[in-house]
């Protein structure tokens, strides 16, 4: 069984039903389900076949579904790509992923077309119409461009395309590479199927919900949970192009929807919001929270705004991605990332490897059917990463006597004051407690003194808000040693497209300055 098989079957059933509202359009599954096979036949007649690499270049639209689930019904292998890197970015991916086709937006034309050239393995660029200009009816059309329109309307209504095994390739998610080049993570058709059904299982995600589809779907958290997850159970999905706090909420009040799936700072924007009404959310019954750490602050105070419980969970790219989430059966526990899910184990070891007792920090590894087969072309990291069928996640973390999890932080973003642990989260929840404080990050900087020493960087909502007002509270609350000896304000903090702070564009902004 795979993820394609799996939304023919849902077709069959539910053939009528809405699988997506997109730019207040509805398209039925069965609609969604002859496109997806006519599209799989038209690569095929393209001369792409099973096991060939397709990346997939595009925001959340019908296009981007249409074109995972044709590839996969093909038995290529799909590679998505954010659509806003920059073009060394895309090209190191394309070239190191062995990419022969790409699904990309007409917008993206002369950027195909300095691609030919320097990109001979890519044989097919597909081009879907943006609706903002060029298109496939535009000039700059060359033979390796074929329209995405043109490749369902050749396709066969009847394909039923290849055998396909659990242990096939389906998607390569290439990480955000924080140290060096980014690593393609290989997930497998099994991955993808058992941790999109264990993840709706939990949830309890069927037919009758209606599933916010803000977070993009080039990402492994949408890809996973917001996607796959509703569809593979008869869900409507309702897809917002861009993430915004006014569309968010003429969504909810159009079409009130029942599931609502972000990072932090898409909750954070979301309980900022001024117009924002806790009516409009009436109908939620369920807000998931992963990517990053949610702080407590910001959990209680959206959940109390909005009367809707929060579920926190984490995953990461290789795990498929979700491991853990906190149980929909019980309170859940504020801060942390709750309980392994079914078919999925979560523990927390030493540098050893041997699991530590409750409630001492270690670092969390994870076993089960979502485990990436390993990093493409990458034999020597795939096996520092996967050892003896844990996968290590760079993650540091605890677990209380209940079996759930929390996570300190990334065992990379430790800070090491005069010899003392310093975990950044920790002093960010302190001060994200602080009413006028809206973002906030934490990182280590040089110290000749102690090694290192936390430098924070603050997003206020009040101007007269000071350096020596936010020290003195952090004094409150922490050891001296925790204590920020510096904090710097800005208007925003730099973030990548799925809304998750970046701490390296910090940590270069500290370099630059010192």
């Amino acid at each position: 069984m795979n993820i394609s098989v799996q939304l023919h079957n849902i077709a069959g059933r539910l053939g009528g039903k809405p699988a997506y509202y997109f730019m207040d359009q509805a398209s039925t599954y069965a609609e969604l389900d002859a496109a997806v096979t006519r599209f799989a036949s038209g690569l095929e007649q393209l001369g792409i076949k099973k096991g060939d690499h397709i990346a997939v270049l595009l925001g959340n639209s019908p296009h981007f579904i249409i074109s995972l689930y044709g590839a996969l019904r093909l038995g290529a292998t799909v590679i998505p790509i954010n659509p806003v890197y920059t073009e060394d970015e895309i090209s190191f991916i394309l070239l190191n992923g062995d990419v022969k086709a790409v699904v990309c937006l007409d917008l993206m034309m002369p950027l195909a077309e300095k691609m030919q050239k320097h990109l001979p393995e890519v044989q097919q660029f597909i081009i879907c119409e943006s609706g903002q200009g060029g298109g496939s009816n535009a000039g700059g059309m060359t033979d390796k461009m074929k329209a995405f329109a043109d490749v369902v309307s050749i396709g066969s209504p009847n394909y039923e395309g290849p055998d396909l095994g659990e242990d096939d390739t389906a998607i390569i998610l290439y990480t955000s590479g924080t140290t060096g080049k980014p690593k393609g993570a290989m997930l497998t058709h099994r991955n993808l199927f058992s941790n999109a059904q264990d993840v709706a299982d939990y949830l309890k995600i069927n037919e009758d919900d209606r599933v916010v589809t803000a977070l993009p779907m080039f990402h492994v958290f949408c890809l996973t949970v917001v996607l796959n997850a509703p569809l593979m159970n008869g869900g409507t999905l309702l897809i917002v192009p861009r993430f915004s706090p006014k569309e968010i909420f003429r969504l909810a009040k159009k079409y009130e929807p029942t599931v609502f799936a972000g990072v932090p700072t898409m909750y954070n924007f979301l309980y900022q919001y001024p117009e924002g009404d806790a009516e409009d959310m009436k109908s939620l019954r369920l807000c998931i929270s992963g990517g990053a750490s949610l702080p407590v602050a910001l959990l209680e105070n959206f959940e109390k705004k909005f009367n809707v419980a929060v579920s926190e969970g984490y995953g990461l790219s290789e795990a498929s991605p979700v491991t853990c989430f906190n149980p929909l059966d019980r309170p859940r526990k504020a801060g942390s990332i709750g309980r392994s899910i079914v078919n999925v184990e979560n523990k927390v070891v030493s540098e050893l490897g041997e699991e530590v007792t409750p409630g001492e920090v270690g670092e969390l590894i994870v076993r089960g059917p979502n485990v990436m087969k390993g990093y493409y072309k990458m034999p020597e990291e795939t096996a520092a990463a996967i050892r003896e069928g844990w996968l290590y996640t760079g993650d540091l973390a605890r677990m209380d006597e209940e079996g759930y999890f929390y996570i300190v932080d990334r065992k990379k973003e430790l800070i090491l004051v005069g010899g003392y642990n310093v975990y950044p989260r920790e002093v960010e929840e302190v001060l994200y407690s602080h009413p006028d404080v809206v973002e906030v990050a934490v990182l280590g900087v040089p110290d000749p003194n102690f090694g290192e020493a936390v430098r924070s960087f603050v997003v206020s909502k009040n101007p007269a808000l000071t350096e020596e007002d936010l020290i003195s509270y952090c004094r409150e609350h922490l050891a001296k040693y925790k204590v920020p000896n510096s904090i710097e304000f800005l208007a925003e903090l730099p973030k990548n497209t799925t809304g998750k702070i970046l701490r390296r564009a910090l940590r270069k902004q500290v370099l630059q300055q010192s």
